[in-house]
C-alpha cells in the first residue's frame, strides 16, 4: 500500500519535472516517443474512419508549439491532441491535458491560424485517448469532441 503511494508520488513529480527547463535527464525516452507516435497513427486512422479529413500530423506552430493532428470535420477545423497510455492505472489519458497543456495548445493553434491569415472559420479542440501499446490487443480509443475552449489568455480576431 505504502509502496504504491510512493510510486504514484514519484510519477507525479517526474511529470512535473518534464516541464522545467534544463532538466534533460527527466525527458521522455525513445520508448515513450514510439508509443506516442503509435497512438497518433491509431488516432489518425480512427479519425479517417469517422470521415475527418486529415490536414497534417505533428505540425510545428510557433516557437515551441506542436499540434498532434489538424483535421477538418465538415466545415470545422479541429485541433486534435492525442494522449496515449499503456494502462489507465494512474487515471485516464485526458487528465494530462491540464491548464498548461491547454494554454500551449491554444498558443499553437493561434500560431497555425495566423499562418493561414486568420480565416473566418469555426475551430475546436478535441482529445483522442488511446489506451494500449504496440503489439498488444486492440487499443481502447475514446474521442472527446470539443474537450476544451481556447484559453482565455489568447484572442482570435474575427472580422464582422
Amino acid at each position: 500500500m505504502l509502496k504504491n503511494f510512493f510510486t504514484k508520488i514519484v510519477n507525479i513529480l517526474k511529470r512535473f519535472l518534464l516541464f522545467l527547463p534544463g532538466l534533460h535527464f527527466f525527458r521522455k525516452s525513445a520508448v515513450f516517443e514510439d508509443t506516442g507516435r503509435w497512438g497518433e497513427k491509431i488516432a489518425e486512422n480512427f479519425l479517417r474512419n469517422n470521415h475527418y479529413k486529415i490536414l497534417g500530423r505533428r505540425i510545428r506552430a510557433g516557437k515551441h508549439g506542436e499540434l498532434d493532428i489538424v483535421a477538418k470535420d465538415g466545415d470545422v477545423l479541429v485541433f486534435v491532441e492525442v494522449k496515449t497510455r499503456k494502462t489507465e492505472n494512474y487515471g485516464r489519458p485526458i487528465s494530462a491535458v491540464n491548464f498548461w497543456k491547454k494554454k500551449a495548445l491554444s498558443r499553437a493553434a493561434i500560431a497555425y491560424l495566423k499562418r493561414l491569415n486568420y480565416p473566418q472559420i469555426y475551430f475546436r479542440f478535441d482529445v483522442v485517448e488511446v489506451v494500449g501499446s504496440p503489439g498488444n490487443s486492440e487499443p481502447v480509443i475514446r474521442h472527446i469532441k470539443d474537450a476544451f475552449k481556447l484559453s482565455s489568455w489568447y484572442y482570435y480576431p474575427r472580422n464582422s
